[in-house]
């Protein structure tokens, strides 16, 4: 009997010897894919940050100071008057003019991007309508071409409009974002159509069920698409340099450029006004984050 007993003994040591080895092979596999993770994204953080970095600091610096030392991070002396000549020097026009423009433009295009991609999204997601997936997978195929392809016939039919130097050149091309559309609606899939039936019994209509259900369910994914529409449109350079020809109604991003002389390039200048430039999209990022990161992540975890 005690032989038996040995035997069963042993035999539950090495079951649990095994898991234990198994556990700290997978916790050490775990470990080195985290450890290397985190290396590739430290490396990715520093590439981005440097840049910003040196922009900044270069933008405390005299311009002499600039064009005449040798590569240096730290600024000999540190001067803010770089600041002050790009916000109230209007030679090549008034930057806080075109931050003004850059503003009303990214405001609005971003706020009609979250009504018509979310009610596209919706309609693709709980209504149902003949030819509903063909037309859906139709609309992504145009994903797989490139945007610059559509410049000259965006131009001819802006230009039909007469939206040439009007804000409505850059607000309304690209309103209704594939992506976007992608990204909400299978957002959406993880919402229980019971809520919409619930709803149609107790008699509400289907704007009652997007505005008064869909629309706070969807907040995070929203805040994502809100980030990413914002941002793309007050970093656009090529399509509002093609359609502004007036100083007075450019953008910042693309009216940065005129700051730049023929025969002169004042560094330090230019890197200031870049700071000032960058300033909204910053602040965006650094007050949403924590809805950014959400929204992300609930977005990652959707049916498909």
């Amino acid at each position: 009997m005690n032989n038996i007993k040995q035997q069963k003994v042993s035999e539950v040591q090495k079951k649990q010897n095994k898991i234990n080895t198994n556990n700290k092979k997978m916790f050490t596999a775990t470990s080195t894919s985290k450890i290397v993770s985190f290396s590739f994204l430290f490396l990715l953080s520093v590439v981005w940050i440097i840049p910003v970095i040196w922009t900044m600091l270069t933008s405390f610096k005299l311009e002499s100071e600039v064009q005449t030392v040798g590569f240096k991070i730290l600024p000999v002396q540190w001067v803010i008057v770089n600041y002050v000549d790009v916000l109230t020097n209007t030679a090549s026009g008034s930057i806080v003019r075109w931050f003004l423009n850059s503003l009303f433009i990214s405001t609005v295009h971003t706020i009609l991007v979250l009504i018509i991609t979310s009610m596209s999204a919706y309609a693709y997601s709980r209504l149902k309508f003949k030819g509903k997936d063909f037309l859906f997978w139709l609309l992504m195929s145009a994903m797989m071409f490139p945007s610059v392809i559509n410049l000259i016939p965006l131009y001819k039919i802006v230009s039909s409009f007469g939206w040439i130097n009007n804000a409505l050149a850059v607000i309304v091309p690209g309103l209704s974002g594939v992506f976007n559309i992608y990204l909400i609606k299978q957002f959406m899939m993880g919402i229980p159509k019971e809520y919409d039936e619930s709803a149609r019994v107790d008699g509400a209509t289907e704007w009652v069920i997007y505005t008064k259900i869909i629309l706070p369910l969807i907040r995070p994914i929203l805040t994502v698409v809100a980030l990413f529409s914002f941002t793309a449109s007050w970093n656009d350079f090529l399509w509002p340099s093609i359609v502004f020809n007036d100083v007075d109604k450019m953008p910042i991003t693309p009216a940065l450029q005129l700051l730049q002389g023929a025969y002169d390039i004042q560094i330090a200048h230019l890197m200031a006004a870049a700071i000032i430039s960058i300033i909204p999209t910053f602040l965006l990022y650094l007050f949403a984050q924590k809805y950014f990161l959400e929204g992300l992540s609930l977005s990652s975890g959707v049916k498909g």
